[in-house]
């Protein structure tokens, strides 16, 4: 369940952050950036 959610906020965020200006290979290491943060903030909560 923890994954599933970190992948919906992931997504969600890159679709804000790099939607559009940054076209789709710019979301797309949004996304992973954002997920691998995402990691650490569920380790530590």
């Amino acid at each position: 369940m923890e994954k599933l959610l970190r992948i919906i906020i992931a997504w969600f965020g890159a679709k804000k952050i790099g939607g559009g200006r940054c076209g789709c290979i710019g979301t797309f290491f949004v996304f992973l950036i954002l997920y691998w943060l995402l990691g650490y903030v569920f380790k530590v909560i």
